[in-house]
């Protein structure tokens, strides 16, 4: 693939393989529009694959079917359901992501095919778009823009600035807890004992079955009340989003910073639409490095499953 211009840094082999015959088939959402995949990468895709649109997939099953060998999930489309049962070649789903969830494991499974993700792509801006969140938290930027900053500050009406938007930002410090015990910061057995110890709690978890309500009412209560969680991973499943309402309502924590709702777009008048919450549009891996990075993982996984070699990103579901 390097010749293509994709610097994958695939064998030779594995490229020829697509090289001096038919183009595989591989299902994509659309070519264009908000729902399609990244515009910027149709031509390189096209230079591995003969990409079917879903619409034209479902007009000409009959045609289009046998040579459908792949689905290419970007941004959560085209999504897997009982409609791609139909493909007698199809040999893998990949999708963008850390987590298994957005590929449907059971059914993904029942079609017994192969799937992958792109979790190395997307963990450095997840992390980035995290600590920007922390400290937006922690010098209370979303709570100053909710009282218009500007306005305040050239208003002929504002008589003194208040003194009360001080944190103690990066001085802090660092608690920890994983299933991997590391040696840079300080380590917590339980995470119960993280969060009755931590003033901000940040959320770098892969959406794996267990990781799946890990944050709920009885956490949540276990906080300090002058507590922020920060997350830019998959709050609507790994924090239950009605106890967060609920104690943030409440005053059980003091705040949250969010990259990711449900739904989204949050509908009007949402009750997480309050003064103590700032909100980011799922934007964790919107950066061009990241998106690059996971077309690529993505083409890297689908070639080495449609030559039967080991794929790189592969999910195995238990």
């Amino acid at each position: 693939l390097t010749h293509l211009g994709l610097g994958t840094g695939l064998p030779p082999s594995m490229a020829l393989a697509t090289g001096d015959q038919d183009l595989p088939g591989v299902l994509v959402s659309g070519l264009e529009g908000q729902y399609g995949i990244c515009e910027e990468h149709a031509g390189d895709l096209q230079k591995c694959f003969n990409l079917i649109t879903m619409q034209e997939f479902l007009e000409n099953k009959t045609q289009l079917g046998p040579k459908t060998q792949a689905v290419y999930v970007w941004g959560g489309r085209p999504a897997v359901s009982q409609e791609l049962r139909s493909p007698p070649c199809l040999k893998i789903v990949a999708g963008v992501g850390a987590g298994p969830d957005h590929l449907d494991p059971g059914l993904v499974a029942s079609f017994s095919v192969k799937a992958a993700n792109t979790p190395h792509a997307v963990s450095n801006p997840t992390a980035d778009l995290g600590m920007a969140l922390l400290l937006a938290a922690a010098r209370r930027v979303g709570e100053s823009w909710k009282v218009n900053s500007h306005h305040l500050a050239i208003s002929p009406h504002t008589e003194n600035f208040s003194t009360d938007w001080m944190a103690r930002a990066f001085e802090m410090e660092i608690l920890y807890h994983s299933r991997k015990r590391g040696s840079r910061a300080t380590y917590c057995e339980r995470l119960d004992d993280l969060l009755q110890r931590s003033d901000f709690v940040m959320l770098a978890v892969s959406l794996t079955p267990q990781a799946r309500g890990l944050i709920g009412r009885r956490e949540l209560s276990g906080m300090e009340p002058t507590a922020i969680l920060s997350t830019s991973a998959a709050v609507r499943l790994l924090v239950g989003q009605d106890a967060l309402v609920e104690a943030l309502q409440t005053g059980v924590i003091k705040a949250a910073v969010l990259d990711v709702t449900y739904p989204e777009p949050l509908p009007r008048d949402h009750p997480l639409e309050l003064k103590n919450v700032t909100l980011t549009p799922h934007i964790g891996s919107a950066t061009h490095q990241a998106r690059r990075q996971t077309m690529e993982n993505l083409v890297e996984s689908i070639l080495a499953s449609l030559n039967g070699l080991p794929i790189p990103n592969e999910v195995l579901f238990k």
